[in-house]
């Protein structure tokens, strides 16, 4: 593989990531606009809601089988047109079997594209030798802000949801397109690990050994999904702040991911993953000890503000700690792993609901604060180092890639 190739596909898959940043925040964003629009009752909305990440499960699985048989890219290539098709379904719908059809769709889609994203951006990584998946997230989470920016506006101008997707649609669906063209599957020593040595079971895959892994992601999706369903209700219920105000939280919390996600790599690169972990880890668990001692709405603020950059760094480097693992089984490793993104998801938002009624959502803050504590317990699994060669082992030529 050239060195303009590795080039070529980083920045081809760094688009993919903030392609389906957008197409996603449109989709959560707009929930209230999709509830009225087809009628949807409040005790409905959470079936439809579950549905996706379920279904987002079953197509992670899927695509473990069928990377068996075609590459990553190729699923890739076509999963995400599919996935900006059904947020235009979505937007185009008028009954209610539309919208249950169109979700269903983005549901599987979207767990196909994640995990066959991730796959490319953990081969690629292998290829260069060095920490650059944080980069491939922040490219997501700049997607997100430009998304949930578009869906405020499609809000605020009492836009339809159609006429809020389709523009976004028609830009993003030949731009994905065309990108898929570069699309690269870096080529590593499959089946040994960086220093040369074997890789556990000789590559095999073994649950056992990814369970970790799979923990780590799960924690830090119920942290994530806090922060994003319950931050606005618990700065303006708890902590009393204007419904103006409550808004501000989540927005921060996407941004400073964005910038925590930006110099991520640079920290993996210097410090390594495992110290680069232990302290997102320990901020984020800080940043949710804020939160529930806050006093007034500033202090939460803050609080949900050390959360976004502590949380930024566990997805990406969770995703690479699986492909070093399992180097010549990484495709099915991450495809396995990608499955828990969507338990946290599930679990986060009821855990943390139902202790807030039956108790107080002060004290439920303190769940994901201890969760994200244990990846403490688990960090070993971030290593070896991506960029560590020991053995007198030279770095392969292409570590020094742009």
């Amino acid at each position: 593989m050239t060195d303009a190739g590795l080039r070529h596909g980083r920045a081809s898959l760094g688009l993919s990531f903030g392609v389906q940043g957008v197409a996603f925040a449109l989709l959560v964003t707009r929930i209230p606009a999709i509830q009225d629009q087809y009628g949807i009752s409040d005790g409905l909305l959470p079936v439809f809601l579950a549905a996706v990440p379920i279904l987002a499960g079953v197509g992670s699985v899927a695509t473990e089988k069928v990377v068996a048989r075609v590459r990553p890219s190729v699923v890739l290539r076509w999963a995400q047109p599919l996935v900006l098709l059904a947020l235009l379904g979505v937007g185009a719908g008028r009954e209610m079997w539309h919208v249950a059809v169109a979700l269903g769709v983005f549901g599987l889609a979207v767990g196909a594209l994640d995990a066959s994203m991730n796959m490319l951006g953990v081969s690629l990584q292998r290829a260069y030798a060095r920490s650059i998946m944080t980069g491939f997230h922040a490219a997501y989470s700049l997607g997100g802000i430009a998304g949930a920016s578009l869906a405020w506006a499609g809000a605020r101008w009492e836009l339809s949801l159609l006429a809020s997707y389709l523009p976004v649609v028609a830009v993003l669906l030949p731009v994905a397109l065309i990108g898929s063209r570069w699309y690269t599957e870096g080529k590593g020593a499959e089946g040994k690990r960086p220093d040369g040595t074997e890789a556990g079971a000789g590559g095999a895959l073994s649950f056992k050994l990814l369970l970790p892994l799979c923990l780590i992601m799960t924690f830090a999706y119920i942290g994530d999904s806090t922060v994003s369903n319950w931050s606005a209700k618990y700065l303006q219920d708890v902590l009393g702040s204007s419904e103006q105000l409550a808004t501000v939280p989540y927005n921060v919390y996407m941004v400073t991911t964005l910038l925590g996600r930006a110099v991520g790599d640079l920290g993996v690169r210097r410090f390594g993953a495992v110290a680069v972990v232990r302290g997102g880890s320990l901020l984020a668990a800080g940043g949710f000890a804020v939160v529930a001692v806050a006093p007034g709405a500033w202090v939460g603020m803050l609080g949900f503000t050390m959360l976004g950059f502590g949380l930024c760094v566990i997805v990406p480097q969770t995703f690479a700690a699986a492909g070093r693992m399992f180097p010549g089984n990484s495709d099915a490793a991450v495809a396995r792993l990608n499955i828990f993104n969507y338990v946290g998801f599930l679990v986060g938002s009821p855990l943390v609901g139902a202790l807030g009624d039956a108790w107080s959502y002060r004290g439920a803050m303190l769940v994901p604060m201890v969760l994200v504590l244990a990846t403490l317990v688990y960090a070993r699994a971030f290593g070896p180092e991506p960029a560590r060669y020991g053995g007198g082992h030279e770095r392969p030529r292409t570590a020094d890639v742009g």
